[in-house]
């Protein structure tokens, strides 16, 4: 389903002209209550496709939070993200 999001995309279709593909590193923080909270990119491939790492990821659906005895915690998860030229 992201990889869906991410097809039509403006950003994309720049990078797709320039040939740039790869892979970003994208981490963020799933708060208390299940939110999408602080998202930075870890290892980035280019401005674009860094920003657009970043709104799919604010784009995903609500998580069930992190426990830590018994209650909701805030966790931070790593999630790599790959962009690839088709042909």
């Amino acid at each position: 389903e992201m990889q869906r999001s991410l097809v039509g995309s403006e950003m994309c279709i720049r990078d797709r002209e320039q040939g740039i593909q790869g892979r970003c590193i994208v981490q963020f923080v799933v708060t208390s209550t299940g939110d999408i909270g602080e998202v930075r990119v870890e290892r980035s491939l280019s401005p674009d496709c860094d920003e657009e790492c970043k709104r799919v990821v604010r784009s995903l659906p609500k998580f069930i939070p992190g426990q830590q005895d018994g209650r909701p915690v805030n966790a931070w998860y790593t999630l790599p993200l790959t962009f690839k030229l088709q042909k």
